[in-house]
């Protein structure tokens, strides 16, 4: 069994913010692949299903970020779930809009969602990264990311969380690097990405 953890904060004014995408992700998981309904339990929500034949457990922490330890610490808890079988789809600035990384344990680089999970179950758990751009200036991080994504920015969005669904039974099966290369090229494909230089179109890079 894994325990899939989407990062974002709860209610409607957040819901189209770029530090929201993790959620997204997670919504979109659960509608593609017939998913239990959404209902609240360890300081957070939850959708039961499978992927490729593995149990999954969808938690989206409504703890607002800088508290998500905490949920996740409560949900791997009952569940006797180690570090190696969480996941966590987080927005990551460091990272050009639409592009993917994925990788376990690493530094916090500020996410507080990401610090906070650290603190109450350990480093050593994944990070499917999910870029969002960098707005230039240190200062301006914060709005960047409590900001909504633009209207040009949606198709992309709504694509990435798409395909990272359609392709999240390869994080099931312990398969991440496959997992990220299938989404880098669905989403060249598709044009989103320059296909000389493999970087998004338009956006932060």
């Amino acid at each position: 069994m894994r325990l899939f953890v989407g990062l974002g904060n709860p209610g409607a004014k957040y819901q189209g913010n770029r530090h929201n995408i993790g959620f997204m992700a997670l919504d979109e998981i659960a509608r593609r692949h017939g998913f239990s309904p959404w209902r609240r339990r360890f300081q957070g929500e939850t959708a039961d299903g499978t992927l490729d034949g593995e149990r999954i457990t969808l938690l989206k922490p409504t703890t607002y970020m800088n508290d998500s330890g905490r949920a996740v610490q409560e949900a791997a808890t009952f569940y006797k779930i180690g570090q190696g079988d969480i996941a966590v789809f987080h927005d990551e600035i460091e990272l050009p809009p639409a592009k993917v990384r994925v990788k376990v344990g690493g530094g916090i680089a500020g996410h507080n969602g990401l610090r906070s999970i650290s603190a109450h179950i350990g480093n050593d758990y994944l990070r499917v990264r999910l870029g969002v751009g960098h707005p230039g200036i240190k200062e301006l991080v914060h709005g960047h990311v409590l900001g909504d994504f633009a209207k040009s920015e949606r198709p992309w969005v709504e694509a990435l969380c798409e395909i990272v669904a359609d392709n999240a039974g390869l994080i099931a099966k312990g398969k991440d690097s496959t997992f990220a290369n299938k989404v880098h090229l669905a989403m060249q494909a598709k044009g989103f990405y320059d296909n000389d230089k493999g970087e998004p179109k338009g956006g932060n890079k």
